[in-house]
């Protein structure tokens, strides 16, 4: 069975040199862990582009999904993003 979901999110840069930017999924939305290191692989659309990835679960419970330079463009830390999610239950 696959489940699809829709939302806006801010995006935030993990603190430090190279931190990656990251579109923390609500908790609602959140798919259930499914691999180890608390992934769950997913096809993520941001603002229309599309990519295989994962979402994460940090060790604070939070569901996170990382968005890359190429994907998100010029945007960055504080930015919205409109995100679809698409993973097997």
């Amino acid at each position: 069975m696959a489940a699809r979901v829709a939302f806006r999110s801010k995006l935030f840069k993990y603190p430090g040199k190279g931190g990656w930017h990251f579109a923390p999924v609500p908790d609602r939305y959140a798919p259930p862990v499914t691999h180890g290191w608390g992934r769950t692989p997913v096809v993520a659309v941001v603002d229309g582009r599309e990519w295989k990835t994962s979402v994460w679960r940090g060790k604070d419970g939070r569901s996170l999904l990382a968005v890359p330079k190429a994907v998100r463009g010029s945007k960055g830390h504080g930015d919205f993003v409109a995100v679809r999610l698409m993973f097997s239950l």
